[in-house]
């Protein structure tokens, strides 16, 4: 077989492949074999039928044909092994000669993992928040805290901002009660925001038994998007009370023996939580300078199956399940269509990049997976999901996903590499030290997963786009 590569762009080239009949004999023997098994003749049993009748039957023409789709895959792959190249998604394939005993020739253009030069990044700088907590921050820490275990006791008197009220509600559109308008014994506090918008300045100043009427618009139900006409009826009125802040406060409320301590694990909480932030900021202003060092081509290809894999997803799982479609989620989100689409492409080229650049510095730093941080990231992402370990684990497998989450593992080791060459202060100019949390690095490179010949190694990769090459000829 003799193979060469020509160029088209930084990021697809076209395969041109030719192939001595007498390398095809393998493939012819296993065509003859299989259409053995398919046919039958008068006179010879099934599986015996020999070759020549075959050809007079059913024509040489089948038994190419069978040959070369059976043929493509495997020289399609030694073909992208010769040149050392890194394919992404599905070939098109073009036979371009088909000389019975003589020739195979074909093309194939396929994208290519574009050549990447990682140039120094060790003078990088970035600036991010500084860790604070101020006393007013541990104040409303204690406050939410204190207000989980507020108690409600039943008042005679108008409801106030804070209160408790039990309501039923009634839903009106153009006159007419809807079907699912209607919800009895209702607890709201006021203030919540919990409901629909005016129902707190429309239950403000009634006491048990009395109602009111306002309009607002309705957030779901079978009338989504209406104004509607609500009737809310108070049936009674509860005040809540809050726990004293104190030291039997925080016993309550925690294994503390005094509200001092109390206090003080707040803070402590706080910090760690500011810290968490301070360090997922660095990581992605790292990786944003990083990108804009790099030069990237984007395949084209991988870019617009990117775009459409976003938007399916929001469309069909994120905002499904929120129970909106697109154009309602445009409006709640101010854009229009044309906007969502330049945002999503935008998204998705800093994606593509992220990975590309951060497999670069995988293969450059020579970084590998253990068994340890696998399974530590398996496990992450099965909390994550709402799994248990077992389950997870049994999904990626059966998915063929391990090198996924190996690629995802490594990017973050990567990015992590990076951080830690970077100068990072905070916006009091000081040095900030960041602890080599590996969970976090790979938190960080997750959420700028794209798609790469499905997320697999380069052989898996190599062996999909076989196939696929397959599929194409067999289709022509």
């Amino acid at each position: 077989m003799k193979s060469a590569v020509e160029t088209l762009n930084p990021t697809r080239v076209r395969l041109s492949i030719e192939v001595p009949f007498e390398e095809l004999k393998d493939s012819l023997d296993a065509a003859y074999k299989k259409i053995n098994q398919q046919v039958t003749v008068k006179g010879f049993r099934k599986g015996k039928i020999p070759n020549r009748v075959i050809d007079q039957r059913f024509g040489r023409g089948a038994v190419l044909e069978e040959a070369v789709n059976d043929a493509l895959p495997k020289f399609y792959t030694e073909a992208v092994n010769e040149g050392e190249l890194n394919p992404l998604g599905q070939p098109e394939v073009d036979i371009t000669e088909l000389k019975d005993g003589e020739l195979l020739a074909f093309t194939a253009e396929v994208d290519i993992r574009p050549a990447i030069e990682i140039p120094d990044y060790s003078g990088i700088e970035v600036e991010v928040d500084a860790v604070t907590v101020s006393d007013e921050d541990v104040d409303k820490a204690v406050e939410d805290l204190r207000g989980r275990f507020a108690t409600t006791n039943p008042v005679e008197r108008a409801a106030e901002d804070g209160d408790v009220v039990t309501i039923d509600l009634q839903a009106k559109v153009d006159g007419e009660v809807l079907e699912d308008g209607v919800a009895e014994g209702v607890s709201y506090t006021i203030g919540s925001g919990e409901l629909l918008e005016g129902i707190d300045d429309a239950v403000k100043g009634l006491e048990a038994g009395a109602e009111a009427t306002f309009t607002s618009q309705l957030k779901g139900g079978s009338a989504e998007g209406k104004d509607a006409e609500v009737t809310v009826k108070v049936s009674a009125v509860a005040a809540r009370e809050l726990p004293e802040l104190d030291d039997d406060f925080a016993q309550m409320a925690s294994e503390f023996d005094t509200l001092e301590e109390l206090r003080a694990d707040s803070r402590k909480r706080l910090e760690n939580m500011k810290q968490y932030d301070q360090a997922t900021q660095a990581q992605e202003r790292v990786l944003d300078k990083l990108i804009e060092l790099v030069e990237v081509p984007i395949p084209e290809k991988l870019l617009e199956d990117e775009v459409k894999t976003r938007k399916h997803n929001l469309e069909h799982h994120q905002l499904g399940q929120m129970g909106l479609d697109l154009a309602k989620y445009l409006e709640i989100q101010g854009k229009t269509e044309e906007e969502f689409d330049k945002e999503t492409s935008e998204q998705a080229v800093k994606g593509i990049k992220t990975q590309f650049i951060l497999d670069e510095l995988v293969n450059k730093e020579k970084l590998n997976v253990s068994q340890e941080e696998l399974t530590e990231h398996l496990m992450r992402r099965a909390q994550s999901s709402g799994m248990s370990p077992d389950q997870f684990a049994q999904a990626v497998v059966e998915g063929g996903q391990v090198p996924m989450l190996v690629g995802e593992v490594a990017r973050g080791k990567a990015l992590a590499v990076v951080v830690e060459a970077a100068t990072v202060k905070d916006t009091n100019g000081e040095l900030v030290e960041l602890d080599d949390d590996e969970d976090e690095t790979a938190e960080t490179a997750e959420a700028a997963e794209t798609v790469d010949a499905d997320a697999k190694d380069d052989a898996d990769a190599k062996d999909a786009d076989a196939a696929e090459a397959k599929d194409a000829a067999e289709a022509k």
